[in-house]
């Protein structure tokens, strides 16, 4: 179920829609762990479960599955002379980060992905 959008700051703007990203080490959803969601900063579309979230030191928040096949989609980044696989939101196109093939088991991906472009859905408490 996705949420209304929050009124973005102009650095979730720069990540999101002009394909920026933030320092490592920065982001506020880095050291998240509580259990719940991470959905996208600019609709509200969750992506991300947070038990699908580790630590690879790498300085953004990593998770090794989207919440579902379609919940994210990708294209081929040829930027900063680089190749490399972006992610975006399928329902707003807003650029996420990048995912590469040195994750953990199951999948062996690692999504990277800015915190300014995310924000959390924490669980009901029951």
């Amino acid at each position: 179920m996705s949420e209304p959008p929050r009124k973005l700051s102009h650095e979730q703007c720069r990540i999101l829609w002009e394909r920026g990203t933030e320092p490592p080490f920065s982001g506020r959803h880095l050291k998240e762990s509580r259990p719940g969601v991470f959905l996208c900063a600019g609709c509200g579309s969750e992506l991300f479960p947070s038990e699908a979230k580790f630590e690879p030191a790498c300085g953004w928040p990593s998770f090794y599955r989207p919440v579902s096949q379609d919940a994210v989609e990708t294209k081929t980044d040829t930027s900063h002379c680089m190749v490399r696989t972006e992610v975006h939101c399928p329902k707003c196109g807003g650029h996420l980060g990048h995912v590469f093939t040195d994750g953990p088991e199951p999948t062996g991906l690692r999504y990277c992905i800015n915190s300014l472009a995310l924000e959390f859905r924490p669980e009901e408490q029951k």
